[in-house]
């Protein structure tokens, strides 16, 4: 080679490094003035953050900082306008127009808020609207509205205080308005607000109300047959609210108490099946002796009863009653992996053996609990499917440059992670459902798991596996499993199921960490690990979170004698509520106990945790786990 074209291969390779360069530089520059830029903006530097902030105009964050700064300066109309008119496409225009509506009703600008308000589930701007409804003619609208508002058992937020002051002086106001909101409110046992609401009632009424909270705070009052006058209006209401109440502690009585005493009280119709119906539910949660008759004498047959009247037919272990409960189901509930499974039970059970291996063997081509259960059955293999979501082309590329998912990149460089998700799903929302599997594989990329596999279920795609099931963290939970003599895919699947594979994941009630560890617990294992205790934040750590759930499993798994699917519910709801759904007499089947576990979250975390571990023993390479030795026959406690 030349020296002349040495010189032409050295500017090519210039010009073609440069613009990279360039760009890389100019967005590190740009990450920097953004950072600037909210100092100065919590720093109330108006003119300093306007004049900084241009330069900024093309970087992807740059309407999420002008959001930042007008949200608390809406008093620059013109540039409120000017945001909601150009950037009316990203998700901060709706919440500067929340932020903006708010000052128009402050200001009693009335005619200006309802040009510009739009439907929303948010309380303060309904409150808001009717408000403005009534100051601009439009009464019996906002006051139809705000009876509406009233008859609800909660409590309003203050911006709703002005309406309702409206209302309260109106002909619309009544005495049954008023014992409306008492008793919404004791049925969601608010009882400072029934006690406020009270005092609007005349004296006589007050009396009754009075009457009622006794029975709300104290329901056994209601076995003394002489405590409600009868006559009173609200003593069929009273009646029911008790024996409601008195449910929850004692059923038995209370079922008692109402089939002998209803008929001596005037009860609406809407309140008598009500009752019937939370009678009856509680007494099949509660695996009683007789609960798939008194479903069976509901009058409305929805999804759940028909459901219910399965469970307790399967409890009974009355095989007739299960083929009925199971023909009551619609067509198309019949067609579902679960009642499949339970039609094939009942089959064999009735001695169609031929009919229920055919039943069997198609229910085990299903990827799931009841799939894996009848495969168990059918001595057949388990059956994955994994189909990966296909990317023929640039798709991914074309996504990540798209402005919404840029947006999301730069809030996460910048460690937003929880503005990050919101983003995400504004954006997602926004695509069709094939490209939202196209997103589930962006997140993938970006090693964001639980994103990434609830894309995929927004997009109804279920057969990419691993995407769906990610086998991170897998020294910490092989090490973990051979120390405390459990198969690695069972603790896979608690954290699958617990976290989605997110170690900073919090529960609302204070679970942290990859297997949703409560500190109390956490502190509790250390102890028993002879550790000293770090602290709360070390929960998030995935080698103290993974040992230590490791650890608080194998002794539940200890405690309830190595069932795993008692071990399961127990991580889930306790292990002293699952000592008190244990059969009292007689063994019960692993898969009818599951079935008829009366939490409907435990029910399903059961039957996801132990399918999940079946899934992943096959995608880390493992063998000889089986559904059945999960699910032992539930022996009495």
């Amino acid at each position: 080679m030349n020296m002349k074209d040495l010189a032409w291969l050295v500017l090519l390779c210039c010009l073609v490094f440069f613009p990279v360069v360039a760009s890389s530089n100019k967005l590190d520059m740009q990450r920097s003035d953004f950072l600037q830029a909210e100092k100065l903006i919590a720093q109330g530097k108006t003119s300093a953050f306007l004049e900084s902030s241009a330069s900024l105009r093309d970087y992807p964050l740059y309407p999420y900082l002008q959001y930042q700064w007008l949200k608390d300066n809406l008093q620059y109309e013109d540039k409120v306008h000017a945001f909601l008119s150009t950037y009316k496409e990203t998700r901060y225009a709706e919440s500067l127009k929340v932020r903006w509506l708010g000052q128009l009703a402050s200001n009693e600008r009335w005619h200006e808020f309802l040009q510009h308000y739009i439907p929303t589930e948010n309380s303060e701007l309904e409150c808001q609207y009717n408000l403005a409804l009534y100051n601009t003619g439009n009464k019996h609208k906002a006051l139809d509205a705000a009876k509406r508002l009233w008859a609800r058992g909660d409590s309003l937020i203050k911006e709703c205080d002005p309406l309702l002051s409206i209302l309260r002086m109106s002909p619309f106001f009544t005495t049954d308005l008023v014992w409306q909101r008492f008793e919404a409110a004791l049925k969601k046992d608010n009882v400072q607000l029934a006690e406020y609401v009270l005092r609007l009632l005349d004296k006589e009424d007050q009396y009754v109300a009075d009457i009622w909270l006794q029975v709300h705070n104290k329901p056994s009052l209601i076995e003394d047959s002489d405590f409600l006058n009868r006559n009173h209006k609200q003593s069929g209401s009273i009646f029911a609210h008790g024996v409601d109440r008195l449910a929850e502690s004692d059923l038995d009585l209370a079922v008692e108490i109402w089939d002998d005493r209803k008929q001596y009280f005037q009860i609406d119709n809407q309140t008598i099946q009500q009752m019937e119906r939370d009678l009856a539910f509680s007494l099949a949660r509660k695996r009683h002796e007789g609960a798939y008759q008194r479903l069976s004498q509901l009058v409305v047959f929805d999804s759940e009863v028909r459901e219910w009247r399965v469970r307790a037919a399967l409890y009974e272990q009355n095989w007739q009653y299960v083929a009925e409960a199971l023909a009551g189901l619609t067509a198309d509930e019949r067609q579902e992996p679960r009642w499949q499974y339970w039609q094939a039970r009942v089959l064999d059970k009735m001695g169609d053996t031929l009919q229920a291996q055919n039943v069997y063997n198609k229910v085990a081509e299903d990827r799931s609990f009841y799939g894996f259960l009848a495969a168990d059955s059918a001595r057949k293999s388990y059956s994955l499917s994994n189909k990966p979501v296909s990317l023929a082309g640039n798709k991914l590329e074309k996504l990540a440059n798209e402005d919404d998912f840029k947006v999301v990149r730069e809030l996460r460089f910048h460690n937003r992670d929880m503005e990050a998700q919101r983003q995400w799903w504004y954006a997602v929302k926004k695509l069709s459902k094939e490209r939202r599997m196209v997103a589930a594989k962006l997140a993938q990329q970006w090693q964001w798991d639980q994103i990434a596999i609830n894309t995929l279920i927004k997009a109804d795609y279920w057969d990419d596996l691993t995407l769906r099931f990610p086998v991170h963290y897998s020294d910490q939970i092989h090490n973990n499993a051979y120390q405390q003599n459990l198969d690695p895919a069972i603790i896979f699947g608690l954290i699958r199921q617990e976290s989605l594979f997110d170690k900073d994941a919090e529960s609302s009630v204070g679970a942290r960490g990859l297997m949703q560890i409560m500190p109390k617990t956490g502190m509790q294992i250390a102890r028993e690990l002879k550790e000293k205790w770090q602290s709360d934040e070390s929960l998030f750590n995935p080698d103290i979170n993974v040992k230590y759930g490791a650890f608080y499993y194998k002794q539940l798994l200890k405690r309830f004698h190595g069932h795993f699917a008692l071990a399961t519910a127990a991580y889930n709801a306790g292990p002293a509520r699952v000592a008190k759904w244990l059969p009292s007499v007689e063994a019960v089947p692993a898969d009818i106990w599951v079935e008829t576990i009366p939490y409907r979250e435990t029910r399903k975390y059961v039957t996801a945790v132990l399918s999940y571990a079946i899934i992943y023993q096959q995608l880390i390479q493992r063998k000889g786990l089986q559904m059945k030795e999960l699910m032992l026959d539930v022996l009495p406690g």
